[in-house]
């Protein structure tokens, strides 16, 4: 039997979730990437952006091994910044710079993990006093989650953008059937909903 590595498991997890949330932006032009498709903006590379920095602060400040070694880039938490400035790209940030922006924050933050044991204690600023204290352990759990989190925002969005679903490419984890089960099981539902609508 395998010995537990919940370090491993951990990032195991936190991968895959990285991994899910780039390939929604596979294929499709800027403007898809780009477009907001929710009342609040949701975007594919806003997501991107978002969650690259949000790896940064949370294993970079976090535990004193921060990434950037001089002044953070304009869309960075600051007075200045626009509002939301992460959770979208201007037209002059490209696909290539964000997307390697998030490929440096895993290598980052992949190096603090291994740097460091589960029980490492940091210090979120931007959380309230009296939870600032963390551990290394708890990070990786709300960062596995965050990710989570955002991936699921992407599969939604990029859903709407041109029907593509599921975890991953080449296993779309959705039940077989075509166009005409697909729209028979939305008007079911759309049946069913206003059913108990009317109850």
């Amino acid at each position: 039997m395998t010995e537990p590595d919940p370090k491993a498991d951990l990032l195991r997890y936190l991968q895959a979730a990285r991994d899910a949330l780039l390939w929604k932006l596979d294929g499709l032009s800027e403007y898809d990437i780009r477009r907001p498709l929710t009342p609040t903006g949701t975007n594919l590379l806003g997501l991107v952006k978002h969650v690259a920095g949000v790896e940064l602060g949370y294993f970079g400040d976090t535990f004193g091994r921060p990434f950037f070694d001089k002044e953070p880039p304009p869309w960075w938490y600051t007075e200045d910044a626009a509002a939301n400035a992460d959770m979208w790209a201007t037209a002059d940030e490209s696909r290539e710079e964000i997307i390697g922006l998030y490929h440096r924050a895993w290598e980052h933050a992949d190096a603090t993990i291994a740097a460091l044991p589960l029980d490492a204690i940091g210090h979120v600023p931007w959380w309230s006093e009296g939870r600032r204290e963390v551990t290394l352990h708890r990070i990786l759990v709300h960062m596995v989650s965050e990710t989570q989190r955002h991936a699921g925002h992407a599969d939604i969005v990029r859903e709407l953008v041109d029907g593509a679903a599921g975890l991953r490419q080449g296993s779309d984890t959705m039940p077989p059937g075509d166009e005409v089960y697909g729209e028979s099981y939305r008007r079911d539902l759309e049946r069913v909903a206003r059913e108990a609508d009317g109850r």
